[in-house]
Order: structure tokens, then sequence, then C-alpha cells
């Protein structure tokens, strides 16, 4: 077989270009960070079948699977298949590996499933997600995370979700213990206040977290029905201006945040700069360079939120802005 790698399309259907001369990395999507048993197994095999018998877990929840010859990528996506299936990845063509590389996987905590904090399932929103948004080329980050704890570190992201519930009061069951009182105190915003016995909730400083139902001892305190995101958008790390990302949306329903985040692909093609290398450019930079109000036109076209929604018209962000001085800032 020919040496010549075309590595533009290597790297499109998911292998990593190597440092190791001939060799290359397959890169197993997982959206949401759940994996049946069977396909772990079927990780561990190929890894030993194709690969050096190693495998690498990466920080978005995927698998890299080293040590590939790359005359050898056509029999790997053959036998990664059955992992696919399992994801629900959205594929062109069976039996080919993935389609693109660029949108990268989508992240999830473990959420309601597992988190005694989690306030909604977050993989099965992110697989919602992933199912919307792939196969992209396009350089695009998603992470979510149950609650405002954030273990899914979403405001590095792109588009971070965030889990938020509606506390309920059952004053029929509470006793007075104030046990939520002093855990919103000491682990979240102080929120609640004890009034002539019974707890009191300022909505106005109320984030949507609910330590109040985690702890309340007598379920005094439940959550809505209704699930509830708050929506962060455009963080980023790397060499150039890395930064937190900032609340657009809180109190957003799934629906608006789906439209937003497929509405930003319309935005991206629409202005991402036609000489970026490999037709990379990140969101971040796209939008420092337009404006965010033109963001902003292109994210909301189409979205209905709902009226509890309230959302920033206009955001600002820090981060770290290099110089060529050799002073610290």
């Amino acid at each position: 077989m020919s040496r010549d790698i075309n590595v533009k399309k290597l790297k499109k259907n998911a292998f990593r270009y190597s440092k190791v001369r001939y060799e290359t990395a397959s890169r197993v999507r997982i959206p949401g960070g759940l994996i049946n048993a069977g396909s772990l197994a079927k990780i561990a095999e190929v890894a030993e079948e194709f690969g050096n018998g190693t495998v690498f877990l990466t920080n978005r929840q995927g698998v890299e699977i080293p040590g590939i010859p790359m005359e050898r990528m056509e029999e790997v996506n053959l036998a990664i298949q059955s992992i696919i299936d399992d994801s629900g990845v959205n594929q062109d063509e069976r039996d080919k590996g993935y389609p693109a590389s660029g949108t990268r996987n989508v992240v999830a905590c473990p959420g309601a499933r597992l988190c005694p904090f989690g306030c909604y399932d977050t993989t099965a929103f992110a697989r919602k997600m992933d199912k919307a948004i792939f196969p992209n080329n396009l350089h695009m980050k998603v992470a979510f995370t149950g609650c405002s704890n954030d273990c899914a570190k979403v405001r590095m992201d792109d588009f971070g979700i965030i889990g938020m519930t509606e506390p309920q009061y059952h004053k029929d069951r509470c006793v007075g213990c104030e046990q939520c009182v002093k855990f919103c105190k000491s682990r979240a915003v102080g929120a609640l206040s004890m009034v002539n016995g019974k707890v009191v909730r300022d909505p106005n400083l109320c984030i949507g977290c609910g330590v109040c139902v985690t702890y309340c001892p007598t379920r005094a305190w439940t959550r809505s029905k209704e699930n509830y995101y708050r929506l962060v958008l455009l963080g980023r790390t790397g060499k150039k201006n890395p930064r937190l990302a900032e609340d657009f949306l809180r109190w957003a329903d799934e629906a608006s945040i789906l439209k937003i985040v497929k509405n930003a692909y319309a935005y991206v093609e629409k202005y991402i700069d036609p000489n970026a290398v490999e037709g990379k450019e990140h969101v971040g930079y796209i939008v420092d360079r337009t404006g965010f109000e033109t963001f902003y036109k292109w994210i909301m076209e189409g979205v209905e939120l709902p009226e509890k929604c309230e959302i920033a018209h206009r955001i600002y962000w820090g981060g770290k802005y290099y110089d060529r001085s050799n002073e610290l800032k």
C-alpha cells in the first residue's frame, strides 16, 4: 500500500495525526459520556488487535486507540461500527467510521441518572444535541452539567448547559429545622430565610441549584416538574485570550437551547475566516470580530423563549490578553 496519506481526510474521519510515522489513533466518540460494557470491551479488543494495546481517555469523554498502522484504518472503521451504533452517532455511511471530527464530542456529567444534585438527565440531552449538530466539521464544543456545581466544566466550552430547578416548598412537611437555610447559605447563595417558623425563598437570589431539595430531611422542598437550564456562552482555552463563558439565558427550555446552538452553526458558516487553517476558526474569535449584536441576531432567529426565561442582551467577556511586555498582568 502506498504511504501517501491524505492527512486532512484522515483527521475528518476521526483519526489522529500521530507523531509516530505511519501510525495513527482512532478517536471514538461517546456523546454524553455513557457507554455500555460491551462497547467498552470492543474498544479493548480493537486496541489489542489493531493498536498497541493501550487506550487513552480524553478530556472530552472520548477514547483514543493509539498505535494503529495507517494502512489498517479501514479495518478499524469496520471494527468500531458496533460502538458507533451503541452511542447513536449519526453517519453518512455505515462501516466508514466517523464522517466528521471538527465538532467535538458532546460532554455531560452523570446528572440525575446518578448524582443527587443533578436536576435533569444530562446524557439524554447531550445525545439529543449530538444528533442535532453532528456530523459537522466546524470547530464547536458543547457540554452539559446537571447543576451549578459544574462538574463538567461547561464554562470552558462554546456552549455550556447548566441544570436548574425551581424549588417547590411544601410548608405542611416543614418542621422548621433550618437545614435548608444553613446549606443554602454555606453551599449556595443564601436565598432562604426563616420567617415566622417557615422558610421563605428569595426568587431574585435563587440560582435553581436544588441544594435545599437535596438536604431537606422531610421533603419539604422538591424539584419542579419542569426542567430549566442556564445557558453560558463562549468559554475557551488555548493560547489566545482564554476566558470563561458568561451567562446568556436563565430558566431556559430545552427547545430554545437546541435551536440556538444549531443557529450558531449557520452564523459560523456565514462569517468564518475563509483563510482559516483547515477551515477552522473558534466561534469566539468570530464573535470578537463581528460583534456580539450580529451573533445575537443569528442565534436568536426563530427562537421563542418561555415567559420565565431571563436573557442577557449584551455580554462582556474578560480573559487573559497576552502582550509583548515583560510585565505580568
